[in-house]
Formats: structure tokens, sequence, C-alpha cells
């Protein structure tokens, strides 16, 4: 899939899970809104069949954050 598609059915959906490789999948969401309480958004560019780095959003617990900083 190209970026653009990726990114337009993870609006259509608001939230998809996409293999990241043989056996590993990870959740692309629109917005805030598909993610747990508490939970907040961030950025993650992976690869698609156009680019190399194609903006997408994941959602994280934000105690990540603080000790990743």
């Amino acid at each position: 899939m190209t970026c653009s598609q990726v990114q337009s059915m993870i609006e259509r959906n608001g939230a998809v899970v996409l293999s990241t490789g043989q056996y590993t999948f990870d959740r692309y969401v629109y917005t805030r809104n598909s993610c747990q309480h508490g939970e907040v958004t961030r950025n993650k560019w992976v690869p698609t069949k156009d680019v190399r780095q194609c903006r997408v959003r994941v959602c994280i617990d934000p105690m990540i954050l603080k000790f990743n900083d």
C-alpha cells in the first residue's frame, strides 16, 4: 500500500491493525479517541510501497514518555 492509502484507511476506520513483519502487527490510530483511557498518541514512521517514512499515529502510555526522556 502507498502512504496515502494507509493514511486514508486509518482515517476512514479510526484505527487499523497492520502487519509490520511476518509475525508482528501494530495498531495505528487516527485520533486519540481510538486510544485507551489515559493513553496519548505519538507519531511513528513506517515504510510503505512508495516512501520509506510514512507518518502514522500509535497509542502509548504517557508514563513511557517520562522514562524515555
